[in-house]
């Protein structure tokens, strides 16, 4: 395959979802509009491992998928069919977990230390740890698991190891011989530790906190080679047609990567960053990449959906629960403990940098100025290379980190400005370079962490005041100032600099699907129903001691998910509690509050004075659910950019955060909901999950049939409307429409002489079939109306209108 990508679909792989099973979905999946699979990590992962970003083999594909002739096999059919394949690469870090041996690299490190010909792909202090790799993985102290015999000999095709659980460990050669258990380990080039002692002892850097990730050097040309030598062998022999990089911000030099990976690559290849972009920051504008994944995307398409009118009673619901009102706040007290709590390892290690570089400091002091640096970034990271000097971008934001360390510290400030020039690579000083380089690199990959544990995974979790707006690269503060103007202000920026960014509004880490998320701004957009359901609930909350914010969420999951099971409801808010870490948490958690919640939850679920109001608030706002479900997805479909699905989202699906949304998916039936919606010709379909399958094929074939009109040389004009609608038109033939503030216009008695401009000429709506014509002059209700449209003529049988302009009237 070498034609441009017109739109992805998303499968997640695993041993229960194999090649095979992706197999027969291609024929479906082609007739569906797609031009490229989208698959996770092909690569050989962890046994039992459910998403393959724990890769423990990069020199094959991974056998409980298939292997590669499975692979090929599945490539073989994509493209008899017409569709290229994209696949996920993981560069960050690899699999530290039981039983080790089947990492190969890893288990070369444990025999031989740092003498091992892998030692350098990985990124360890050695000096902390005494020249022996700490692994965190022991139950208890070690000397009390050895006295309990918890650590035994054993071998392993012939070679002598010691066990642990699941866990095997090479010998050093001649160390077996050593009688004494204790002492035995103690000769070995790892050290085994408690799992409460990793802030002191773990030396390797980690996949955010996850001690079973152990970071790779991919900056090293050799490791780089290693470790994409299989994924790039398959891309030149017309396998691989694309890649979606994970965490790329996690690197130490993320621009080098991209550099080296697109000189490898055949000239063209679309590479996808998974790029968290925050507020008005863009794309760093010298990567070699072809835009990220699409969060910056959702963001702005659900910006655009959001009513402001409705802001008022959110926020006075909100701070009746007594929840923090200042989302600032939220995010600050959530960055500070992860840090705390969390990043331990991280936080010494940068301490550490500090005092080598600055040995009269307080060694104290250091540590608290990291934290405030790592509390205080505002994005993901900025972009420090050895080599080369700052961008001002990237220097102001580092300058302004320390401002606001300084502002929060003002102790601190003559420490802060001793690492300044440190971290901003100002510093002339030859003698403590290297600490210099390592402090401001290391910095950065650790601000990544901080945000993402710290907004994603901890203030999202806490902070429920409309918690659709709760996403992977969104943010919950904007409400009161949401308007189209944002998703425009994008798109004018993308179709510059990025026409084949990806876009997308569900994927295998959003904390809810985009069908939760629209139900959730529908009910945003009643300012009378969202009141109700605040005020039942807190009153069940309060008559069942449950705190208000946690109930708070309750409703808000309830009306979002739909019908839901108990065993999925738990599941879920058993993560968002200890995920929140306010009542409850991941380690010593409090089990009595989370089943006193879930209890509540699922009685809530039940019957009961919320579940009345649920299910009468779920129909009052069936029609306002159609318009936001429906206009979300036709705008991300038709935006700037390459448009991804994800699997099952063609539809209608309701799914919540991982593990939920990575649930089988029967994919022939709702393939089969697509070609029974078609051979109907019934319009509208009989249900949202058909129209919203319906409105998928229509414009994923549009873009394959006419890719001329959204692609690089495309052009976007925003759609200048009655606030009730939004959209836009692409390269002049084709417009998306939709209705914005369905339930404020719903009450308000629906359209009046409301009307959209469109070019002079016959237009189609793909949709429906119907044809509205617009000239200069339009006469509305006595009024005139230059080259309009009537939105009640518009959207007559739908919320959305997928215009195209006919041939003859061009």
């Amino acid at each position: 395959m070498t034609s441009a990508p017109t739109s992805t679909y998303r499968l997640q792989l695993h041993e229960g979802f194999t090649f095979a099973d992706a197999r027969p979905l291609v024929p479906r999946l082609a007739d569906l509009g797609i031009s490229h699979l989208y698959l996770s990590p092909i690569l050989q992962a962890a046994p039992g491992s459910a998403h393959g970003y724990d890769v423990v083999d990069h020199g094959r594909v991974s056998e409980d998928l298939g292997g590669i002739d499975g692979f090929t096999d599945l490539v073989e059919e994509a493209h008899a069919h017409g569709l290229g394949v994209i696949v996920d690469v993981v560069p960050n870090h690899m699999a530290l977990v039981a039983p080790e041996h089947l990492n190969k690299a890893v288990w070369a490190l444990l025999a031989e230390g740092r003498d091992a010909p892998t030692a350098h792909w990985f990124d360890i202090d050695w000096k902390a740890g005494g020249g022996r790799v700490a692994l965190p993985v022991l139950g208890a102290p070690l000397a009390e698991v050895v006295a309990e015999g918890g650590i035994t000999r054993d071998d392993l095709d012939g070679e002598p190891v010691v066990r642990y659980g699941d866990h095997v460990y090479p010998l050093v050669l001649g160390s077996e011989h050593t009688e004494d258990m204790g002492e035995l380990l103690s000769r070995q080039h790892y050290r085994l530790t408690h799992w409460r002692e990793k802030d002191e002892w773990l030396n390797y850097r980690r996949f955010f906190e996850v001690d079973g990730l152990i970071a790779v050097r991919v900056e090293l040309e050799d490791v780089f080679e290693a470790t994409h030598g299989l994924l790039l062998e398959l891309h030149h022999a017309g396998m691989i047609d694309g890649f979606r990089i994970d965490h790329p911000d996690g690197l130490a030099d993320p621009t080098g990567y991209l550099e080296r990976l697109t000189a490898a690559c055949r000239p063209g290849t679309p590479i996808w960053v998974e790029k968290i972009l925050e507020g008005a920051e863009r794309l760093p504008d010298d990567w070699a990449c072809a835009g990220t994944t699409g969060y910056d995307a959702l963001r702005v398409v659900q910006a655009a959906l959001v009513d402001p009118a409705s802001a008022e009673t959110i926020d006075e619901d909100w701070r009746a629960t007594g929840g923090t009102a200042d989302l600032e706040d939220a995010v600050v007290t959530a960055k500070r403990d992860v840090v705390g709590l969390s990043l331990g390892p991280e936080v010494e290690r940068l301490t550490r940098r500090a005092r080598e570089a600055r040995p009269d400091d307080d060694p104290e002091q250091l540590r608290e100025a990291i934290v405030e640096l790592l509390v205080a970034g505002e994005v993901y990271r900025a972009y420090v290379r050895p080599d080369e000097r700052l961008s001002r971008t990237d220097r102001d934001r580092l300058v302004g980190a320390f401002a606001v360390a300084r502002e929060r510290r003002p102790d601190l400030g003559e420490v802060l400005d001793g690492l300044m020039p440190l971290v901003l690579l100002e510093d002339d000083d030859e003698a403590r370079a290297d600490s210099a380089t390592d402090l401001a690199i290391r910095l950065q990959q650790t601000w990544g962490p901080v945000m993402a544990k710290g907004i994603e995974d901890t203030t999202f979790y806490r902070w429920h005041r409309l918690v659709g707006l709760n996403e992977v690269g969104s943010d919950p503060g904007v409400l009161a100032d949401a308007s189209p103007e944002l998703m425009h202000e994008w798109a004018a920026h993308a179709q510059e600099h990025w026409p084949l960014t990806m876009t997308t509004l569900s994927t295998h880490d959003t904390k809810r699907s985009e069908d939760v998320r629209a139900r959730l701004l529908a009910a945003a957009g009643d300012p009378e129903v969202w009141h109700r359901l605040s005020t039942v609930t807190a009153e069940a909350a309060d008559a069942a001691g449950v705190d208000r914010p946690t109930a708070h969420l309750v409703w808000q999951t309830l009306l979002g998910v739909g019908k839901v099971t108990d065993e999925r409801l738990a599941d879920y808010l058993t993560k968002a509690m200890r995920e929140g870490k306010e009542h409850t948490a991941w380690v010593d958690g409090d089990e009595e509050h989370e089943a006193r919640v879930i209890a509540f939850a699922q009685d809530c679920s039940a019957g009961g004075p919320v579940r009345a109001a649920l299910d009468e608030s779920e129909s009052a706002l069936a029609a306002d659910i159609r318009a936001t479900t429906l206009a979300a997805k036709l705008l991300q479909l038709l935006l700037v950019g390459v448009p991804d699905t994800y699997q099952g989202c063609a539809g209608v699906d309701l799914s919540l955060v991982d593990p939920d949304n990575r649930r089988p998916v029967d994919f022939m039936s709702r393939f089969d909901d697509l070609a029974g919606v078609e051979a109907s010709q019934e319009w509208p379909p009989s249900s949202l999950h058909l129209e919203k399958i319906h409105l998928t094929a229509t414009a994923l074939r549009l873009r394959r049939e006419r890719p001329e009109l959204f692609g690089v040389d495309a052009t976007y004009e925003p759609v200048r409307a009655d606030e009730h609608v939004t959209g836009f038109v692409r390269s002049g033939e084709v417009a998306a429409l939709v209705t914005r503030a369905p339930g404020r216009l719903r009450r308000a008695g629906g359209w009046r002489d409301e009307g959209v401009s469109l070019a002079p000429g016959r237009w189609r709506d793909l949709l429906s079939g119907r044809v509205h014509e617009t000239s200069p002059v339009t006469e509305v209700r006595g009024t005139s109306l230059e080259g309009t449209v009537p939105c009640a003529e518009l959207f007559a049988e739908s919320p959305v209108a997928l215009l195209v302009r006919e041939e003859d009237a061009r």
